[in-house]
């Protein structure tokens, strides 16, 4: 079963290439969806894809690469259906 969640990452997450590294695990997984900055400081990304897959990527988002600190990640069921993974621009 497929499924597609929003995720909004908060902590030390920008400045330290999250969003490149979640784009790399995305890809590793097979996951598909998009992830970019807000000017918020936080990170907000939609994942989408069988749902083993989305939960190990939720559960890398709570770790992310080596430099961030993530403190919390809210997450919400999300409709839409995504054939690759994207980085996009801040918002």
């Amino acid at each position: 079963m497929k499924l597609t969640r929003h995720l909004l990452i908060s902590g030390k997450v920008q400045g330290v290439r999250y969003r490149e590294s979640m784009c790399i695990e995305a890809e590793r997984l097979g996951v598909a969806g998009w992830v970019r900055n807000l000017a918020s400081g936080e990170v907000e990304a939609v994942v989408h894809g069988d749902e083993a897959l989305v939960t190990e990527i939720i559960r890398w988002a709570w770790q992310g690469p080596p430099a961030a600190v993530v403190a919390n990640i809210g997450v919400g069921e999300e409709d839409g259906e995504y054939l690759y993974f994207e980085r996009r621009p801040t918002v």
